[in-house]
């Protein structure tokens, strides 16, 4: 099968396509056959060696953790899942290896859920790890209907979701963004504000009792973060732990097919808009990872399987 794969850490430069065997399907896990697969930073943090410390990497490594696909075959013991069915997955295991860039990847059936029938491949492939990540950080937080929640970089992947989601429950919703994606931040739900300096004057004037919920989704914005927080407000970050030392919970998405079921279910009844970027095919991936590290992209990259 085709592959996107690098076997040192390092920039871009590193990733290159090859041929690889099918993987083996273990009991109780399934091989899907790969519609499209979505580009995370994360990606790119962990082919760089920023995550050395937390996670075992087996090289060659295969990037990707967001897949859309079709069951190809199913390991001993899997009666939730057959060949043919359509899904989706934030397929994240305990070691770095096999990714989502491939035409093929083995997953365990717990990671799995149905593909949203109302959604492309190429949507359905950017929905699980930022939606994932949108969906626990607002539960985490108990975003409540009559709150005011700013949302750090409203305008990315997980950014655009964490609106929608936050206003879905009622909550009076603003978020930072570049002045060029104000317009899709108000589409999505929230009232758009310039990040960076003076971003806390611009917030008060808004919402001069300040935000009971403040959604760090870019890091380095504690100050900030602080500067608005209503008194008695919540706080947390995808993206920086130093968030705990000022009463912050820090989080990292963790993989549920049960929260991924639940965000199916409300993109197919059209309570959750999927916003792509760009879509590649897997020719061109490494110039999406190059976009990706850049952070200019506007919604998620996916990349097309051949």
């Amino acid at each position: 099968m085709r592959a996107l794969t690098y076997s040192r850490y390092g920039g871009p430069d590193v990733l290159e396509l090859t041929d690889l065997p099918q993987p083996k399907v273990p009991p109780g896990w399934v091989l899907v056959d790969v519609r499209a697969a979505a580009v995370n930073p994360v990606d790119w943090k962990i082919m760089s060696g920023g995550l050395d410390a937390l996670m075992d990497v087996q090289f060659p490594v295969v990037p990707g953790w967001d897949v859309s696909g079709v069951v190809a075959a199913t390991g001993i013991d899997v009666p939730e899942w057959s060949p043919g069915d359509e899904v989706v997955a934030y397929a994240r295991t305990d070691w770095v290896h096999g990714g989502t860039m491939a035409q093929q990847v083995a997953l365990p059936a717990r990671l799995l859920a149905p593909k949203p029938a109302t959604a492309t491949w190429e949507e359905a492939a950017a929905l699980p790890l930022a939606g994932l990540s949108a969906l626990q950080v607002v539960d985490r937080l108990g975003v409540a209907a009559g709150e005011t929640v700013l949302v750090h970089n409203a305008s990315g992947g997980v950014g655009g979701f964490a609106v929608q989601l936050a206003a879905a429950r009622g909550a009076r919703v603003i978020g930072t963004a570049s002045p060029a994606n104000h317009e899709r931040v108000r589409a999505l739900g929230a009232e758009p504000v310039a990040h960076g300096d003076g971003l806390p004057a611009r917030v008060r004037e808004l919402a001069p009792g300040g935000a009971d919920v403040v959604v760090d989704l870019v890091g380095g914005v504690v100050e900030q973060t602080l500067a608005v927080l209503a008194e008695g407000g919540r706080h947390a970050s995808i993206a920086d732990d130093a968030v705990e030392a000022h009463g912050g919970t820090w989080m990292w998405v963790r993989p549920s097919a049960e929260d991924l079921a639940e965000l199916v279910r409300t993109v197919d009844r059209g309570g959750l808009r999927i916003e792509l970027d760009r879509t590649v095919e897997l020719a061109d991936a490494v110039a999406a990872y190059r976009l990706s590290a850049e952070g200019h992209a506007r919604g998620k990259i996916v990349v097309r399987m051949p």
